[in-house]
């Protein structure tokens, strides 16, 4: 068999298994694509078929050099590019696959287009006054400690095909209890409006007078710090809360800084959250939570990585003023207390919420238009108030919340900050 044989039936094989990825059927099941909103699925498919339809004209193309003569080290230097290629293509449609496919349990699906409206929504706040588009939704499912985004915009496979949706998965521990949900938005919009970048900059000068480590430290940790002030922005305290269970651990893992990882160390990371809290809100139960993590964690222990720690600490109050309260270029002038005012989800203002809505907190399409992430809000807190019937809330969160799928995307303006 000459060189040539060979590579005619190789590129056959690798032009086959292109053809055999444009059945996006087989990616995922009917019933789940039909689970999607309609822009949703027709997003995801109409960019799937464009990653397919440039390995398919790749693979023509090769196909076309076999047959014309073209050298076969050439052919064959073509041919392994087309299999690297095939290969990221494959990983990328299996990721969106995966995905979707969590959606063909009825009860899971109905509960995650849920979350896709509220995660809209929590966008639709920042974004729509600053007149940018705020990108389609896909939330899924998946083991773990921590939820995560795939950020839409983001170019995957050959640089050419940005995600097309922000594809945001939630844990299995945390479907119940999804604030999470809101640190992950707040990736998606932060990034959008340039804030991380001025955050950090801001940090830097703010706290370079203090320590240039310190400021170097809270810079690099910018985007997660700035994902966590969304979550809280949006919904007050429960996602302090919430927070605390994924990054919790032994006093070694929770000190622990990780060179070129954006997330603080759990321990600042948490008591930042708690002191946002309580310069928005005052004393409250989240200061039982600080109490626990102080108590927890003795810093006279551990060496100079405690030192670090505490001099972190004290940089607290300096954090959650940049990050929370000055005024930013990214968002004209405002703070992020301008643009989303925490106080919406203060304990008072929430139970003004309940009371006014009385009877119809669970039932309103007025409720479920205007304000999904504030009635989130308070579900999630009841759990938080009330752990001994911990199930009972746990239940009528999630009823609301596999209710509240295919609702209308709401108007500009409403939500958190209502």
């Amino acid at each position: 068999m000459t060189d040539t044989t060979q590579l005619r039936g190789e590129v056959a094989h690798w032009r086959l298994a292109v053809r055999a990825l444009a059945d996006l059927d087989t990616v995922a099941a009917p019933a789940a694509w039909e689970a999607l909103e309609h822009y949703v699925g027709r997003q995801v498919r109409s960019s799937l078929t464009g990653v397919i339809t440039s390995l398919e004209g790749e693979a023509a193309a090769l196909q076309a050099r076999v047959d014309t003569g073209h050298p076969p080290d050439e052919v064959r230097r073509g041919l392994l590019r087309l299999r690297s290629r095939y290969l990221r293509a494959e990983t990328l449609l299996d990721f969106y696959g995966d995905a979707i496919n969590s959606r063909t349990n009825p009860a899971l699906g109905a509960l995650l287009r849920g979350y896709d409206t509220i995660a809209a929504d929590s966008m639709a706040t920042i974004l729509s006054p600053l007149g940018i588009p705020s990108p389609p939704v896909l939330t899924y499912v998946d083991k773990g400690l921590g939820a995560s985004i795939l950020r839409a915009g983001i170019r995957l496979w050959d640089q050419s095909h940005p995600s097309p949706v922000a594809a945001i998965k939630l844990t299995r521990h945390n479907l119940s209890f999804p604030t999470a949900l809101l640190h992950e938005t707040g990736h998606q919009v932060l990034a959008l409006t340039g804030y991380n970048d001025e955050l950090a900059a801001r940090l830097g000068v703010a706290l370079a007078p203090r320590s240039t480590e310190v400021a170097r430290l809270f810079a690099s940790w910018a985007s997660e710090l700035g994902a966590d002030v969304h979550a809280v922005h949006h919904a007050g305290w429960p996602p302090a809360f919430a927070l605390a269970n994924v990054v919790d651990g032994d006093t070694r893992s929770v000190l622990r800084i990780r060179p070129g990882d954006p997330h603080p160390p759990a321990l600042v990371r948490t008591l930042f959250n708690v002191a946002l809290v309580r310069a928005w809100f005052g004393a409250g139960p989240w200061d039982d939570l600080a109490h626990a993590w102080t108590e927890r964690h003795d810093l006279r222990r551990a060496g100079a990585l405690g030192e670090l720690t505490a001099e972190s600490l004290a940089a607290l109050d300096t954090v959650v003023q940049v990050s929370s309260m000055t005024p930013m270029r990214c968002f004209r002038g405002a703070s992020f207390g301008d643009v989303l005012d925490p106080r919406g989800a203060s304990p008072e203002r929430l139970r003004e919420l309940e009371h006014r809505a009385g009877d119809t907190l669970l039932t309103s399409d007025y409720l479920k238009r205007r304000e999904p992430v504030r009635v989130l809000a308070l579900l999630s807190a009841r759990g938080l108030a009330d752990p001994a019937r911990a199930e009972t809330h746990r239940r009528a969160l999630t009823d609301w919340v596999q209710g509240l799928g295919g609702s209308p995307v709401p108007l500009p303006g409403t939500g958190a900050a209502a």
